[in-house]
């Protein structure tokens, strides 16, 4: 098992922080449990529909949805009972999940009903994240350099080397598109890795600093920033080739951002943190939450509230900062 225990707040934090590769149940392949409390379970990632229905995910297969601003949850059939760590839709009814034994969920009814389209607990690898890049192709990353690459919506899917410079496997943690067109993923190890061309090839990218990056936030033009270990969050203006380190009042791991309809950016974490930017990125107040729960995603709930989803499952709550 690589990778270690990362303390927040007091409390032993997530399965997907923790890479614990293999360390899913024997019945990862089997329907997840329908569970009264699915919505106050450790749940690690989520989205929101164009159409406003709320789709959060997280340990045991469970797969919530919300029709109603996050007020109520169901839960949906799902053929695994992984731990799925994050979701991405390509539009209002077609989806994908991915998480641990390297298990790819498909829905074409906007997350009502799921199918497993891929699955190989025997390779050891969680899978941490998806994107689709349109036209039938999509890219997954996830620990240990896991990249896996498919061309016709999920047949068939091929592993990829993203550089030469991962002999050491590092994790790739998440991967994001630009308003440009431009792909990052974020990397453990100080590492930003950047395509210019669909995922064909990649270039690596080194913040000043060398612990792990989970998140990557892009902005306007060529501005985004990049966040992870410690409370460390960098800004570029220009795609990556130089750095300005952004001050957050935080030493807590940072997971997940957002930027609001009304410009202003969010970014969350572990021990209930919530960071707000109303200018682009330059700076930060720390908005802590009272119960410092960790929160792995954050998504709008309408205009007026957020769901905060992590340790304490999905909790609504007024945008008011």
């Amino acid at each position: 098992m690589r990778g270690a225990f990362i303390r927040g707040g007091g409390v032993l934090l997530f399965g997907i922080i923790c890479w614990l590769s293999g360390a899913t149940p024997a019945s990862a392949g089997d329907d997840a449990v329908i569970a009264p409390l699915a919505e106050k379970s450790l749940l690690l990632g989520g989205t929101v529909l164009r159409g406003g229905r709320l789709i959060a995910v997280g340990e045991r297969g469970h797969i919530l949805t919300s029709d109603n601003r996050g007020d109520t949850w169901r839960q949906a059939v799902v053929p695994t009972r992984a731990t799925l760590t994050a979701v991405f839709f390509y539009d209002d009814t077609t989806g994908w999940v991915v998480g641990h034994d390297a298990v790819i969920l498909m829905t074409r009814d906007a997350g009502i009903s799921w199918e497993r389209i891929y699955y190989a607990p025997e390779v050891e690898k969680p899978l941490l994240d998806i994107l689709a890049l349109g036209a039938g192709k999509l890219a997954a990353v996830g620990a240990y350099s896991f990249f896996l690459f498919t061309d016709d919506s999920g047949k068939t899917w091929t592993p990829r080397l993203v550089s030469e410079d991962l002999e050491q496997d590092p994790h790739l943690n998440r991967i994001v598109r630009a308003e440009s067109g431009r792909l990052y993923i974020a990397a453990e190890g100080g590492r930003i890795y950047r395509s210019d061309d669909d995922a064909g090839t990649w270039q690596l990218f080194s913040p000043p600093y060398e612990g792990s990056f989970f998140g990557v936030l892009p902005l306007k033009g060529e501005a985004l920033l990049v966040f992870g270990l410690r409370g460390h969050l960098f800004r570029s203006g220009d795609a990556g080739k130089t750095w300005r380190k952004i001050e957050t009042g935080t030493e807590a791991m940072l997971n997940s951002a957002l930027r609001l309809a009304d410009g202003r950016l969010i970014i969350v974490g572990l021990a209930g943190t919530l960071l707000v930017s109303r200018d682009e990125g330059l700076r930060f107040t720390l908005v802590q939450q009272p119960d410092r729960k960790g929160i792995s995603a954050v998504i709008p709930a309408g205009d007026k509230h957020l769901v905060l989803i992590g340790e304490g499952g999905v909790k609504k709550i007024p945008i008011n900062f």
